[in-house]
């Protein structure tokens, strides 16, 4: 079944994975959505089979039906390989009373690496199917995690480039570490005066610029987007809940058919947002617990059926998560107005202009499925103690904002459901916030002394992607307040 991918705001005709993948978003600045979801064509019991690799091919080939098998297991085995520190990709770890599914065993110890190691590689690939001659230049916004993972994976691949922008102020000192000392002529980063959502409306901006897309494609240029509004990127992140499920039942922890819960720590709304889809090709999920921090934004929505981004920006000790626009939730809109474009836009239209809108009842009764709660700093800080006092077990910050929420979702309902729960990023990510919460001695510490602190807390080994920034020099100075992100663009292209 070939399946073909249209905008969320319905203009337009029906195109290719592969041509989805290059454009990342839709002219008309909506999204890109399969025309279907398709159902999965293996087995539950045939799946717990199979290696990460060998899952992640069984689910992608349903969705990027253009490529050939050939091209599809080349970039998945080039994407899972060595840069991975466990074999297993994306292990369990039993704590606690549920299951934590850890996403940070990539390059850049975040779940980011899940998807954006494999996205440059159906990039290219997708530009070579397509007969593209232009050079792919990929422009995205980070609130701290994609922006590393999307460099480490672009960094040195020949016909492309990346430019990365982030709040300047509002990413953990290692996750702007990491950024600002990234190698590779092919890339730039900059931190602009402003929070996520300013950068995120800014690139959204440049690739809605028709005069800059003209302007560019003079000079052989093309872009692209890296984040999870492409669903380059959202695709490979369906494939680790399958793989979760896959290792349940592999090891006897659920039985075949036997629902799971998935609890997501949710900013962008994308990681969540491909739990759905896997729900709806069939795999066995019950609920899809969408977790928030103190921007609880998407838990105000859940509850009222009104999303409304007028409210006071908050910086938090999970900032991947300080996010008010949620741009993935445009495609579970689309999906609830039953693949109604129209309304769709108009909705997203009304978010544009007022900052909210409110969904119909019917639209609502297609969200029961999901549960959305939050976590404030407090009990984001008083999470992360307690399952270490517990059990040993040391989680970052969102991770407990997922975990604390799980724990409300407990007490209020009483579902004994078995509940993944998504560990979004590694501890030593966040250190000092994490070291703080077990114990408020630290919080004199220099950042690295906590780091090699942690690992003995925690019994664990540093991350590589700690120890090769430990000492690194900064390369990336560049700093721009938001209407300056074009002029930024150009001068790195240009000259």
């Amino acid at each position: 079944m070939e399946i073909l991918y249209r905008s969320t705001r319905g203009t337009g005709t029906a195109v290719k994975a592969s041509q989805a993948i290059l454009k990342g978003l839709s002219d008309d600045g909506g999204l890109f959505v399969p025309e279907q979801i398709p159902p999965l064509d293996k087995s539950l019991k045939e799946l717990a089979e199979m290696d990460y690799r060998q899952i992640a091919y069984e689910v992608m080939k349903l969705y990027f039906t253009d490529f050939t098998e050939d091209e599809l297991r080349s970039c998945i085995e080039k994407a899972y390989d060595s840069k991975f520190d466990t074999e297993a990709i994306a292990p369990l770890a039993e704590a606690g009373g549920a299951y934590y599914l850890e996403l940070f065993h990539g390059a850049t110890i975040a779940f980011k690496d899940m998807a954006l190691s494999i996205l440059p590689h159906l990039m290219i690939t997708s530009a070579h199917k397509n007969n593209v001659k232009n050079e792919i230049v990929v422009l995205t916004a980070t609130s701290g995690d994609t922006g590393k993972a999307a460099l480490a994976g672009f960094a040195g691949v020949e016909g492309t480039r990346i430019i990365v922008f982030y709040p300047k102020d509002g990413v953990s000192p290692i996750q702007e570490k990491q950024m600002v000392t990234q190698k590779g002529a092919n890339t730039l980063v900059a931190g602009i005066h402003g929070n996520f959502d300013d950068a995120q409306t800014g690139v959204k901006k440049l690739f809605s610029d028709r005069a800059l897309a003209e302007e560019m494609n003079g000079k052989g240029i093309q872009f692209s987007s890296a984040n999870s509004i492409n669903i380059g990127r959202l695709v490979p992140q369906i494939c680790y809940y399958v793989h979760a499920y896959a290792t349940l039942l592999r090891e006897g922890k659920i039985a075949e058919g036997e629902r799971m819960n998935v609890v997501v720590p949710t900013g962008n709304f994308g990681n969540i947002l491909a739990a759905f889809y896997a729900k709806n090709m069939g795999l066995p999920i019950g609920r899809l617990i969408c977790a928030s921090n103190d921007n609880k934004v998407l838990y105000d929505f859940f509850r009222t059926g009104i999303y409304d981004r007028n409210r006071e920006f908050v910086l938090t000790s999970s900032p991947s998560m300080d996010i008010l626009i949620s741009s993935n939730l445009e495609r579970l809109i689309y999906h609830i107005a039953g693949n109604d474009a129209r309304k769709n836009t108009e909705l997203m239209e009304a978010l544009k202009g007022e900052g909210r809108y409110g969904i119909t009842e019917e639209m609502k009764d297609n969200l029961e499925d999901f549960y959305g709660n939050y976590a404030a700093e407090a009990e984001t800080a008083d999470e992360i103690k307690r399952l270490y006092q517990m059990c040993g077990y040391v989680i970052d910050t969102h991770t407990a904002v997922a975990s604390a929420v799980y724990q409300k979702y407990l007490k209020e309902t009483g579902d004994g459901t078995k509940a993944v729960i998504v560990s979004t990023a590694s501890p030593f990510k966040f250190t000092r916030s994490v070291m703080n919460a077990i114990d408020g001695k630290y919080d004199a510490w220099e950042d690295f002394a906590l780091v090699d602190e942690l690992s003995d807390l925690a019994k664990v080994e540093v991350p590589g992607a700690i120890e090769e920034i430990r000492n690194a020099p900064v390369i990336h100075k560049k700093q721009c307040d938001v209407d300056q992100m074009k002029d930024v663009v150009k001068e790195f292209l240009c000259g």
